[in-house]
C-alpha cells in the first residue's frame, strides 16, 4: 500500500472510530422511546400512562409512544419487556397485576417478576375500597363482620378479577363471615350487582365506586392499603378497622425496564419521571381518574415491589386461592 493510500485508510479509520465512539456516547435518548402496557385502550392504566409519556417527550426531547398489548393478564406485555434490549428504548408501565398478583396465581411465568426487570419509579395507586349496598344496616367494617356472622348462608361478595378477589376472600376468611363468592367476567357488572342489591359486598376501585357512593346506593367501609388514602381520608384502613395486620392490598403502577439498564438511563427517566409527578397539573388530572400520585424514586420503588409481591403471596394463600 503507497503512503498516500495509507494515510487516507488511517485517516478514515479514525474518523469512523470517533463516530463511533460519538454515537456511543450520545446522550440518551437518541429515537423514540416505546412505553409497552399490559392493559387496552381508555383504561386507567393506558390513561396515565399516555400523560406520563407525553411529560418524558417534554422533558427528554424525544417522542414517548405508548403500545398498548393487552391479554394474558398483562403477560404478553411483561414477557415483551422482559425479552427487549436493555438499551432504554422499550419500557413498561405496569401495576401490581404483573408483579404482586400473577407470580402467585400461575404455576408457571414467561417472565421473573424480579430478575427480568429494572425498576425504574413508582407512579400511582388505585385505592380499593371494602363496600356494601348501602340498603344494608352496616356502616363499619365491624358491622359488617357482625351482621355477616349473624346471617351465615345469607351473604355474598362479587368479584371480577382476582386482584378484587384477593382482598375480598381474605377478609372473609380471616375474619369468618361465611360468605360465598360470586365470580364475574369482570368488574363492572360485579359493582352493579352489589348497587342492586342482588350481591351484598366487594371490594372494588375507588374510581369506579365513586357515582354509586355519590348517589347514595353504595357505602365504603374502609380501604385496602396500608395508609388511608389522600382520596377518602376518612376511610380507615382494613387493618384499623378490622385489626389485620399487614393488610396492604392496593393496585400501584410504576415503570420498570428490561433486567440490566443501564444506571443512566434508570437515573435519567426516574428523575423526569419524579419532575413530572411533582406538577400540580399532572397531580390533579390523576386525581380526576381517581388515582393518588405516589411518586417514588427508584431504591424506594424497588423495596415497594418486592415487599408487594410478598404481601399479595401471604394474602392469595390466606384466601385459599391455588394457581393454575
Amino acid at each position: 500500500m503507497q503512503r498516500r493510500q495509507f494515510n487516507q485508510w488511517i485517516t478514515g479509520l479514525s474518523a469512523g472510530t470517533l463516530s463511533g465512539l460519538a454515537t456511543a456516547q450520545a446522550p440518551y435518548p437518541q429515537s423514540p422511546v416505546k412505553i409497552i402496557i399490559g392493559f387496552g385502550p381508555g383504561s386507567g392504566t393506558d390513561i396515565i400512562s399516555r400523560l406520563i409519556a407525553e411529560e418524558l417527550r417534554q422533558t427528554l426531547g424525544q417522542p414517548f409512544v405508548v403500545d398498548n398489548r393487552p391479554g394474558a393478564s398483562a403477560q404478553i406485555a411483561a414477557t415483551a419487556v422482559a425479552k427487549s434490549a436493555p438499551d432504554g428504548y422499550t419500557l413498561m408501565l405496569t401495576s401490581n397485576t404483573t408483579h404482586s398478583v400473577n407470580p402467585h396465581l400461575f404455576k408457571k411465568l414467561p417472565y421473573d417478576p424480579i430478575a427480568d426487570f429494572t425498576p425504574i419509579g413508582g407512579v400511582a395507586y388505585f385505592p380499593f375500597i371494602l363496600a356494601v349496598n348501602a340498603s344494608l344496616p352496616i356502616r363499619t367494617a365491624q358491622e359488617l363482620v357482625t351482621y355477616s356472622q349473624n346471617n351465615r348462608g345469607k351473604m355474598s361478595y362479587a368479584y371480577g378479577t382476582p386482584t378484587v378477589q384477593i382482598p375480598c376472600e381474605a377478609i372473609n376468611r380471616l375474619k369468618q363471615l361465611g360468605a360465598v363468592g360470586v365470580p364475574y367476567k369482570s368488574s363492572p357488572p360485579a359493582l352493579n350487582d352489589v348497587v342492586a342489591g342482588l350481591v351484598q359486598f366487594l371490594v372494588v376501585d375507588l374510581a369506579s365506586a365513586r357515582p354509586h357512593l355519590q348517589s347514595g346506593r353504595l357505602r365504603a367501609l374502609a380501604v385496602t392499603s396500608a395508609k388511608r388514602s389522600a382520596l377518602a381520608p376518612e376511610l380507615p384502613t382494613v387493618e384499623e378497622a378490622l385489626g389485620l395486620k399487614d393488610f396492604d392490598l392496593a393496585a400501584w403502577t410504576g415503570m420498570f425496564g428490561p433486567a440490566g439498564l443501564p444506571k443512566e438511563v434508570v437515573s435519567k427517566v426516574s428523575t423526569a419521571l419524579t419532575r413530572s409527578l411533582a406538577k400540580p397539573e399532572v397531580r390533579e388530572r390523576i386525581t380526576a381518574l381517581g388515582a393518588e400520585p405516589t411518586p417514588s424514586d427508584t431504591p424506594a420503588f424497588t423495596e415497594l415491589v418486592k415487599r408487594q409481591l410478598d404481601i399479595w403471596g401471604r394474602n392469595l394463600a390466606l384466601a385459599g386461592i391455588q394457581p393454575e
